[in-house]
């Protein structure tokens, strides 16, 4: 394993991560990796589907025991161990792509939201069942107000708050297509734009619903709203002028009005022709695609935490030296921009087969080449 002050690092990191990253005390970059749970299963080699169901004792289990490995590598607990019982825990409202007449799939390893038409006029049709639909009725399950009655009575827990979607490109070329979506653009834009317009109500209505069932109001619920939007790098700028930034913008004028406010994008995807888009939004916080350089992010955004750069499949194929170069590049960089706010995370998921050698690995490459 590489050498690493355990006992420096995390103390330093805890400066790092003040001020959102940007403290001018921090001695070194702030390290954003805590691992997965779906890492547990090659960690400890262990039979199990990282990515479906794990019975509830069996995964504090699992968890317990990668945690007490942890200790050992990285000098910190990663994983949670406590999970509520099947009792407590409320039925689920439907999912954004349901209200879209979409069918969410799960393979065996990923949950698909499967496309529901693939015309203009099947589009438009659906749109017009969406606009006459009742959606607070559509989402909330059949018994929600007898389980959030007894629940909140047996354990005290409310309905938490609905702040983060997947979309809004990657909701609309899920139920419409990717190339569909494109020519609709061209083909018929009053459309195109319609489309946008529906799923910022449908968002909305998501977010005032959970407000009011989880007792606030939107005065006095707490602040915050991240997307997930991997599919945005498939429009051009023109397109995502249209058809996604007006989404974002009105949806982190309603959740975050301050600047302060958690505005959050994810596309880990070749997205750096929006990234001038993204910037007028003020993000406090990005993670953004591995080919995307923090130089680019930062030339647009001087004020806004990258959570990234390094590759997941570099992080998962677990070779140290190429994990290392990569810390090192993005070290390197944040230093030449004469900035700081650099969270050293992968560009994306943390994948089956990522290890905590190479957890310690980055570690070591913020504690070698990452101080201020």
């Amino acid at each position: 394993m590489k050498p690493v002050d355990l006992e420096r690092f995390w103390a330093d990191d805890e400066l790092a991560h003040k001020d959102n990253c940007f403290s001018k005390d921090a001695p070194q970059v702030a390290m954003g990796i805590r691992m997965s749970d779906e890492c547990v299963f090659d960690e400890l080699n262990e039979p199990g589907n990282p990515w479906g169901e794990t019975p509830r004792e069996r995964r504090i289990d699992l968890n317990r025991r990668y945690n007490d490995l942890a200790e050992k590598i990285v000098g910190r607990r990663l994983l949670r161990e406590d999970f509520p019982l099947e009792d407590a825990i409320l039925p689920p409202y439907k999912g954004i792509g349901e209200v879209f007449e979409g069918e969410y799939k799960f393979d065996g390893s990923v949950t698909w939201l499967c496309r529901s038409c693939s015309t203009p006029e099947e589009l438009e049709a659906m749109l017009d069942r969406v606009d006459k639909l009742d959606i607070r009725d559509f989402i909330l399950p059949d018994n929600w107000y007898s389980e959030k009655k007894r629940i909140f009575e047996k354990y005290g827990t409310k309905p938490s708050l609905w702040r983060h979607v997947r979309g809004p490109v990657t909701l609309a070329t899920s139920i419409f297509g990717v190339e569909n979506l494109i020519f609709l653009y061209y083909d018929v834009p009053e459309l195109f734009e319609r489309f946008s317009k529906t799923i910022l109500r449908v968002i909305k209505t998501y977010i005032e619903v959970s407000t009011e069932e989880a007792g606030y109001t939107m005065e006095t619920a707490p602040h915050g709203f991240s997307f997930a939007d991997d599919d945005c790098n498939l429009l051009t700028p023109q397109m995502y002028e249209v058809f996604g930034y007006p989404i974002l913008k009105e949806v982190f004028a309603m959740c975050s009005p301050n600047p302060e406010d958690n505005r959050y994008q994810h596309s880990d995807s070749a997205m750096a022709h929006l990234i001038p888009i993204l910037a007028r939004l003020n993000l406090t916080g990005c993670n953004f695609g591995p080919t995307v350089t923090v130089e680019e992010i930062r030339k647009y955004m001087p004020n806004t935490r990258i959570d990234g750069q390094l590759a997941p499949f570099t992080f998962m194929r677990n070779n140290e030296d190429d994990i290392i170069a990569e810390v090192k590049r993005d070290c390197d960089m944040i230093r030449a921009t004469g900035t700081r706010g650099l969270n050293i995370s992968t560009a994306g998921s943390i994948n089956y087969g990522s290890r905590l050698t190479s957890m310690r690995a980055v570690m070591y490459a913020i504690q070698t080449y990452g101080r201020y």
